[in-house]
């Protein structure tokens, strides 16, 4: 096997580059390393919503703790106050606005960096080309210094463009299949997440209804009680 000469090795090559080499090499580092931050940290989370939405449809009805609990307090805020003349149906859509208004803070947390992946994705290839550029420059300045055009010249050059080019790519692959991966994920577990909202609506709109019927009902038999006595005592 050949030895690798250390010039041209990934540490060599970032200690011999220029100081635009290498801030083009640590700016497309940090962004492939806050790259996959982001992805572990949009996995997490909309594992956590995923696994909370199941729990709430095939196992606790109102839960009292979680990511869903200030979306079932919404509903059950709405669903106790009474608006004179409101149908069932208008109390029902107003219920769950009130529950999707909570859903929407929700997701806009859960969401957090998933933007920044597009921005990766979409800005990392075009710095690895300014690097690449720069490097070939590089190459083609030592030309010219050395008046001669082999190989050991202008490879520190093209070793830079091209290191340059590899973690770029390194860094935007991973962010555009982590941006679209993610987002159809939380696409998926929003839906989901709408659904459970509808019936969480009609359910406690349908709860109201039937206490506030069976309140009505109690006061008017109180009432008729009060007046049978009332006509046996006379």
């Amino acid at each position: 096997m050949e030895n690798i000469t250390p010039a041209l090795t990934p540490l060599g090559l970032f200690l011999d580059a220029g100081l635009v080499a290498k801030s083009v090499l640590l700016l497309l580092l940090a962004a492939s390393i806050w790259c996959w931050v982001l992805i572990v940290e949009g996995l997490w989370r909309i594992g956590r919503l995923s696994k909370a939405i199941h729990g709430v449809c095939f196992g606790e009805q109102y839960p009292t703790s979680g990511l869903l609990v200030p979306i079932i307090e919404a509903g059950r805020q709405a669903a106790t106050r009474a608006i004179p003349g409101e149908t069932v149906g208008e109390s029902r859509k107003r219920v769950a606005d009130c529950m999707h208004r909570a859903a929407q803070i929700l997701l806009g947390r859960i969401e957090g960096g998933l933007p920044n992946l597009a921005v990766i994705s979409s800005v990392a290839p075009f710095v690895g080309l300014f690097g690449t550029v720069w490097g070939i420059m590089v190459s083609f300045a030592a030309i010219g210094e050395a008046k001669d055009t082999s190989l050991a010249v202008v490879a520190p050059g093209i070793a830079e463009a091209l290191a340059a080019t590899a973690i770029g790519l390194a860094a935007a692959i991973p962010a555009t299949v982590g941006y679209n991966r993610l987002g159809a994920s939380l696409a998926h577990a929003g839906q989901k997440l709408h659904d459970l909202i509808e019936e969480s609506a009609v359910e406690l709109t349908v709860d109201r209804s039937v206490t506030h019927t069976t309140e009505v009902g109690s006061e008017w038999q109180s009432s008729r009680k009060k007046e049978v006595v009332v006509d046996t005592s006379r």
